[in-house]
């Protein structure tokens, strides 16, 4: 069966900034008591005129227009979030709409949390093998400053807001991925169809050990599938949900650090779009290079978890 090959990329970030001496001034906390325990520094929150869509379309036009193909080109939109300004129309069919895309291919929205731009790549594989096509635009956004609780200092300084895309070719290329989940509350955050609707909450030692397990467990996985090594890959990108959770199956996997890219001191935990955003990053650096194989890793609320390899190579 083919796999996903990454060709383009495209992120946007909200326009407020907000520092861990800016939280300092709202809760009980210092940018050494957030920086110690989560290696978050700063993080970007939505103003009044953003929100989790604006994002996404900013992000898909971008990821659009460096591969070089036509709104014809795509096979189908997904788009991964749990911040969905909408319950309807869903953040996928206003990108549709935005980016002019065809109304004969599907455009749905998937909420698996902190890995839901995993998930999403395999909706986006599964709708590529049935109903054809051979491009997809897979999305992770989120505008989680509208689901916290200012005045909770164990989340309001954890999460961020913001949007990454990429578009994927469904190629003869390397390519795994595995997706799981247990079903569990210990990180929660109530809908809009809730009565009291809850903020964001959750037990952080729980998540912490649940993490610590599920990131090694994903790659090993998707290594041993595609009969790889972590020699093999030039870059592994984690959810970023904290330093120390990476820092911790670094160590555990004996694995080079430098090859886990880490950017939660600048962006915080940007859930669904933690793990696009990053690989936008990489690309715009450069330091994501065509030919080079990478897993991604992710984990988090449902319980969920994911992992995948694939390949970046640039459109032609």
């Amino acid at each position: 069966m083919k796999g996903l090959q990454l060709i383009a990329t495209g992120g946007a970030l909200p326009g407020r900034t907000v520092t861990n001496e800016d939280l300092s001034r709202m809760v009980d906390t210092s940018d050494e008591w957030i920086t110690s325990r989560t290696g978050i520094r700063t993080r970007h929150w939505c103003t009044d005129e953003e929100s989790a869509a604006t994002l996404a379309v900013r992000a898909a036009k971008q990821a659009l227009e460096r591969s070089g193909l036509a709104p014809a080109d795509i096979a189908c939109c997904i788009c991964a979030t749990l911040s969905a300004p909408d319950a309807t129309p869903s953040v996928a069919c206003q990108v549709q709409a935005a980016l002019g895309l065809p109304e004969d291919r599907p455009a749905l929205d998937v909420n698996a949390a902190c890995s839901g731009f995993l998930y999403g790549m395999g909706v986006a594989r599964g709708l590529l093998a049935t109903l054809g096509g051979q491009y997809a635009l897979v999305i992770g956004c989120e505008a989680l400053s509208r689901l916290m609780d200012p005045a909770d200092r164990s989340t309001c300084v954890l999460f961020g807001d913001g949007a990454g895309a990429a578009v994927f070719r469904l190629a003869d290329t390397p390519f795994a991925l595995t997706l799981g989940a247990r079903g569990s509350d210990v990180l929660h955050a109530g809908g809009p169809s809730r009565a009291g609707s809850a903020p964001i909450a959750m037990d952080g030692k729980a998540v912490f050990r649940f993490a610590v397990e599920a990131l090694p467990h994903c790659l090993h996985t998707v290594l041993d599938e595609t009969q790889r090594t972590l020699d093999d890959l030039s870059w592994v990108v984690c959810h970023q949900a904290n330093s120390r959770i990476i820092d911790h199956c670094v160590k555990a996997l004996r694995a080079d650090p430098a090859k886990f890219y880490k950017n939660m001191d600048r962006h915080g935990n940007t859930s669904a779009a933690s793990i696009p955003v990053a690989l936008n990053e990489l690309a715009e650096s450069g330091q994501l290079k065509p030919g080079q194989l990478l897993a991604c890793i992710g984990f988090g609320g449902g319980l969920t978890w994911g992992g995948a390899i694939f390949q970046y190579k640039e459109c032609v």
